[in-house]
């Protein structure tokens, strides 16, 4: 996998990953906000804010649906395939560092 992704909605840039390690099935990264951030930052931090027992998956799918919408997708810097985001990975964003499963 590549080790820098820009995290776009459509030609907008929202953030930057860089991959600083990987934690299986996580590859773990640096997040460092893009010029659209701020439209997208409240969704990324009210699905940080689901904790503890979610035994139905309920209060993370109300969470993830919103983001799902956005249609976000990760472009390699380098070399790689785009990925369209809970598709073909899951971002989680918590402020400065972002984990990647895909």
């Amino acid at each position: 996998m590549p080790s820098t992704w820009w995290r776009m909605r459509g030609e907008a840039r929202v953030g930057e990953l860089r991959q600083y390690g990987v934690d299986q099935p996580m590859f773990l990264c640096l997040f460092a906000p893009g010029p659209s951030w701020d439209d997208v930052r409240a969704l990324f931090e009210a699905w940080a804010a689901v904790r503890g027992p979610d035994l139905d998956g309920s209060r993370n799918a109300e969470a993830i649906g919103p983001l799902m919408d956005l249609g976000l997708t990760l472009h390699p810097v380098d070399v790689g395939t785009r990925l369209s985001c809970f598709r073909d990975c899951i971002p989680r964003i918590h402020g400065s560092t972002a984990r990647l499963r895909r």
